[in-house]
């Protein structure tokens, strides 16, 4: 696992917590490289009745599967307009979160979890 050196995770307002960064991170920086744990459908299913519904993503390439990210990973908050992405690599089973717009020390780094999904879901939070 590997991450920016700067990153913390505080309250979110409006949410619960999420990570922000106290230092600028720069377009095309990696942010982390998060292992993840997968699950099979069978768990997901499970996993819709518990509080970690919230933190999983959708994973293999039928995305029939969920994985949980470590380290920061599942703590990152959804925006439309994110400043960062999330690349699956399926073969390590990581994903890896990359700048997209430059974060300045004190924001929030946000995702757009539909993204990579042809047919976007209706997201529940």
């Amino acid at each position: 696992m590997m991450h920016h050196p700067d990153l913390f995770i505080t309250i979110s307002e409006g949410r619960d917590r999420g990570v922000f960064s106290s230092a600028e991170i720069e377009i095309d920086d990696i942010i982390e490289i998060s292992p993840v744990i997968v699950l099979s459908s069978e768990d997901k299913e499970k996993i819709h009745n518990t509080h970690l519904h919230d933190y999983y993503f959708l994973w293999g390439t039928k995305l029939d599967q969920i994985a949980l990210a470590l380290g920061y990973g599942s703590l990152y908050n959804h925006s439309n307009t994110p400043n960062a992405t999330y690349i699956y690599e399926y073969a390590t089973r990581t994903i890896t979160f990359k700048c997209i717009q430059k974060i300045e020390a004190g924001d929030e780094i946000f995702i757009d979890y539909n993204e990579g999904n042809e047919k976007a879901v209706k997201l529940w939070f």
